[in-house]
């Protein structure tokens, strides 16, 4: 019997549950008073911002290669640079990015092998201590 290997793209639902937890993320973000600070370090419009999360997670997760297409190489933490990020906007980012995937992903433990490198991720895009 032989197993068939699938991506956690495919698992979690595709293009569906990625534009779903993309697009629940960024509604957090911009709604919830304890993610102000993650907020206020991203443009007014984070149309943008969503856009290039949701290819970024589309790949990263397995799907197609989205953003390396448009943009090459993510390069995420010199992307990053430009936006102050301590450990306060770093944990909003985090907590947004838990509850999206908890609305948005049904399989817990998918989330969990998901959680592990996003929080890594996190840490590793932090570019200053709190003042």
């Amino acid at each position: 019997m032989s197993e068939e290997t699938i991506t956690l793209y495919q698992a979690i639902g595709g293009d569906q549950t990625v534009r779903a937890l993309t697009a629940r993320f960024y509604e957090l973000m911009d709604t919830l008073p304890e993610a102000a600070n993650c907020r206020a370090v991203h443009p007014p419009s984070l149309e943008g911002s969503r856009e290039k999360l949701y290819e970024y997670l589309t790949g990263y997760l397995g799907g197609p290669q989205l953003y390396i297409e448009k943009r090459g190489h993510p390069r995420l933490r010199s992307r990053h640079f430009v936006a102050a990020i301590g450990p306060r906007e770093r944990d909003e980012w985090l907590l947004c990015f838990r509850r999206a995937m908890d609305e948005t992903i049904e399989n817990e433990k998918l989330r969990a092998i998901i959680w592990e490198p996003i929080e890594r991720l996190a840490f590793h895009m932090q570019n200053r201590e709190q003042e």
